[in-house]
């Protein structure tokens, strides 16, 4: 698709190229994520990243880049490309003519007559990375070298040259298997053909610096360990493929059917649609025994988070693919491994609420609304009762029936930003997205409950206490909006978009007039092309741009940036007033996300954006909030336009 291809004005310009990333995920947990030049710039880059069971399952650096050298008649050419301070050698990247990433990321190279290829693919069930070499043309043969730049390293982390680090290297079929410490997987390197060989010639190369790293004021600089290079002589039209795989070797020969029917799977790109549904499966991966999570976002997010979960699932499973047997897997083991923060304590204190919206999102999809209840009802039950007065210490129901969440000096919200050690958003009190959650719960559970049991007559006297005091507690006639939350000290009005939750879910407790109100004022103040802002312009304390040092863009974080998760609340709202005269709005606010699949992660979908014009993209590469809500809205769109 022309969006996910890229010229040679552009590939050689640094300041475009480096800012532009790819990014290959798998079901193992396993990520290749660099630079379209393949330049690494931050710690999480690198050709192959797995997750370490040895090391609680944390993704961990194996191979970090992989240079290539072509030599013809005497002459060499190197195409790979490294940041040393201010200086990028060598600078491979001069020769690159094109990339396109449809179906996989394929870069070609010209040097005067030579024409060479290669196209990277992550296996989909194996800790594998292939690349394919093609030397589409060339007037004799071809001296190919390979240089393996390992890491051994968590993805967090930077490593050293240090004696502890094992430098030896074990021969196998085709390649060679390095293991630097204890406790690692084994990385055995691998070519297609038997003709290569591995030349060992260990040296450390030092000072290689991450360059967003240092732009951004963080540690930048580490030293990786090159073992030597592998050699194969290449005639015009011939072909191989690199394996870097984790665990056990893996037969040579079958290397390159291994990639071809890799690229098959994949398949081609025809719409936006199909781009989505690619970028929702690459977030959903499977554990070493098997048990589906959620991958909050690549390349640092973690794995199987409670809220990014809840409030992804029905996007990436039943919007995505229909996939109703998935939805209900990945719940059933979140389920399992949050019975602390679902029923007894968490930062979070909304999240384990969200479980009632993931359950209507089933229901309104197509699961028979009795089903749900019967399997899940026990457990938003208890999720209720554990807000209750003497469970939760970070988070109870006080007298008004409304949900009072203070643990000082922390966040216990979605908004949880922290300047050394200080919350940027603390919002001790009521806070009004939790509040509009709790009650959305208690309707939800009271519709499925028989009348006259003891827990239908205490909820119910309950949710009669959220409905007198909800509006009252928030609502701020003078200004139109709801208070973002309520402390001893009164309403706290800075205008965020926490109030489209009260606005949004399928049980409210605010008057037509307060939605109406709270909706134009969203309108004007919060709603960009990009997602929805954190906080209003007019606000003083207002950031809307994400950059500068970590100070400056954890302020802007929960004050201004534009979050694209957001805009799915936005649309249930703004449909369920317009009904399908919001279609063309909604199409224009999805829209401009397709035309930012060149920027920032290639292909992806971001996880939030400035809050200023031109809207540009930060954060995680490729999330699976923002995944998830354009899914959401698109299904929304299409259910309308049905309608």
């Amino acid at each position: 698709m022309a969006f996910l291809k890229f010229n040679k004005s552009e590939l050689v310009n640094l300041s475009y190229s480096l800012n532009r990333e790819i990014v290959l995920a798998n079901k193992t947990g396993a990520y290749c994520d660099t630079t379209i030049v393949t330049c690494n710039t931050r710690r999480y880059h690198g050709l192959l990243a797995v997750p370490v069971e040895k090391f609680g399952g944390f993704r961990h650096l194996l191979l970090s880049s992989l240079d290539e050298s072509l030599t013809l008649r005497g002459k060499r050419f190197n195409l790979g490309i490294h940041c040393y301070g201010d200086i990028y050698e060598p600078r491979g990247h001069k020769y690159i003519v094109d990339f396109d990433a449809d179906p996989v990321p394929c870069i070609t190279y010209k040097i005067g007559e030579i024409v060479f290829r290669k196209r990277i693919a992550l296996t989909p069930d194996q800790n594998q990375v292939l690349i394919h070499y093609e030397l589409v043309n060339a007037p004799a043969k071809v001296k190919l070298e390979l240089k393996p730049f390992l890491a051994f390293r968590n993805v967090h982390a930077l490593t050293g040259e240090n004696d502890a680090a094992r430098t030896d290297f074990q021969p196998i079929q085709n390649g060679a298997a390095f293991c630097m410490y204890e406790d690692f997987p084994v990385l055995n390197l691998q070519l297609s053909t038997a003709a290569s060989a591995f030349k060992y010639n260990p040296v450390w190369y030092k000072g290689v610096t991450l360059s967003d790293e240092m732009r951004r004021g963080f540690a930048c600089r580490e030293d990786l360990w090159v073992p030597g290079t592998f050699e194969v002589e290449l005639k015009s039209g011939d072909s191989l493929v690199f394996s870097a795989a984790a665990g056990d070797p893996v037969n040579a020969a079958s290397l390159k059917r291994r990639f071809a029917a890799t690229v098959e799977k994949i398949g081609p790109i025809t719409s936006f649609h199909d781009q989505l549904v690619r970028q929702a499966d690459s977030l959903i991966r499977e554990d070493a025994e098997g048990r589906k999570r959620v991958v909050a976002g690549y390349s640092w997010l973690l794995t199987g988070l409670l809220r990014e979960t809840l409030y992804s699932l029905a996007g990436l499973t039943l919007y995505a693919k229909d996939d109703a047997k998935e939805f209900e897997e990945i719940l059933d083991n979140l389920i399992e491994d949050n019975q602390e923060r679902l029923t007894r304590r968490t930062t979070q204190v909304e999240s384990p609420l969200f479980m009632t919206v993931t359950l209507q999102q089933y229901i309104a999809w197509g699961a028979k609304d009795k089903d749900v209840w019967a399997k899940y009802g026990p457990v938003l039950k208890k999720i209720l009762e554990s807000y209750l007065p003497g469970v939760r210490q970070e988070v109870a129901m006080q007298p008004n029936g409304l949900l009072w969440a203070q643990m000082d000096g922390v966040a216990l919200s979605w908004m949880n930003a922290y300047i050394n050690g200080r919350a940027v958003t603390e919002r001790a009190g009521y806070q009004v997205e939790t509040n509009a959650l709790w009650y959305n719960a208690i309707c939800f559970a009271l519709a499925h409950e028989k009348k006259g049991t003891a827990f239908y007559k205490r909820w119910s006297a309950i949710k009669e206490q959220v409905e007198q005091n909800f509006q009252p507690t928030f609502w701020n006639a003078d200004l139109g909006f709801l208070a973002d939350y309520v402390d001893n000290g009164g309403q706290h009005l800075e205008l965020r978009p926490n109030q489209l939750w009260a606005v949004s879910l399928d049980h409210i407790c605010v008057s037509d007039e307060v939605i109406s109100s709270v909706m134009r004022v969203v309108n004007a103040e919060l709603i960009t092309r990009r997602g929805v802002r954190t906080l209003s312009p007019r606000d003083i304390r207002y950031k809307g741009v994400y950059e500068g040092n970590q100070q400056e863009r954890d302020e802007a974080y929960m004050n201004g940036c534009a979050w694209p998760f957001l805009l799915a609340q936005y649309c249930y709202t703004s449909f369920n007033m317009m009904g399908s005269a919001f279609i063309k709005r909604a199409e224009w606010l999805t829209e401009g996300f397709y035309e930012d699949l060149s920027k920032h992660g290639v292909g992806a979908f971001s996880e939030l954006y400035d809050g200023d014009p031109p809207h540009e993209p930060h954060g995680a590469v490729s999330s699976a909030l923002t995944t998830a809500a354009l899914l959401n809205i698109n299904w929304l769109i299409n259910k309308y336009r049905e309608e």
